[in-house]
């Protein structure tokens, strides 16, 4: 297939590059969304240190509040996570096409068991009625309800982030079984893989912020 020929004013010609190709480009614009999601975050952390700076031993106390051991496992999960997406890219750029799906699949699984687990610390705070809006919470100290507001306003965003990354690693394998992602054309699956870096490095900052503050 012959490609699609551009000139400039001195008449030479070059050929003209499909979209799919465009590989600094890809890059460019998804650091651009990346940095669009770390304004978005970054505006809640500053939030949160402006109400933690007003109300620092509430917070304190409501942080002793939450269970630091499941937010712990979700903090191994997403650094184990991090590292097999990362190795599933690697994989790929060598070839080892089979062995990089199986990581990408090991990533979503575990992804799925953060979520499984972050569940199940939240149903407890809803059980206890800890949770925005709720008769009990409204009652308490001020401080106390702005704290578990971020609360689950953060972890919840956070949350929203890590179902939309296992739903790109499930796109992941299907281009990979498709052959939409190759050895020599990775970039989707780099895009990806920093996707879910970023996913990772925002739950490096929340879990210090929510559950170690009152330790």
């Amino acid at each position: 297939m012959e490609h699609e020929m551009a000139y400039d004013m001195q008449g030479k010609s070059y050929p003209v590059t499909d979209f799919k190709d465009d590989y600094s480009g890809e890059k460019f614009g998804f650091w651009v969304f990346l940095l669009t999601e770390a304004m978005m975050f970054g505006v809640l952390f500053l939030l949160f240190s402006v109400y933690f700076y007003r109300h620092s031993e509430i917070f304190a106390i409501s942080s002793g509040e939450l269970n630091i051991w499941l937010g712990g496992i979700n903090t191994v999960i997403l650094l184990l996570s991090t590292y097999t997406m990362g190795l599933a890219s690697l994989m790929m750029r060598q070839n080892k096409i089979r062995t990089s799906a199986i990581l990408v699949g090991v990533t979503a699984l575990m992804a799925v068991v953060f979520l499984g687990i972050k569940g199940v610390e939240w149903s407890i705070d809803i059980h206890h009625g800890i949770y925005p809006g709720s008769g009990i919470l409204d009652v308490m100290d001020k401080g106390k309800i702005l704290f578990f507001g971020l609360y689950f306003v953060m972890t919840g965003l956070h949350g929203l982030h890590v179902i939309v990354g296992i739903a790109l690693m499930c796109w992941v394998l299907l281009l990979i079984r498709f052959g939409g992602i190759r050895p020599e054309h990775t970039i989707v699956m780099k895009n990806v893989t920093l996707y879910w870096d970023f996913v990772h490095l925002i739950w490096i900052v929340l879990f210090p912020l929510f559950y170690m503050i009152g330790v």
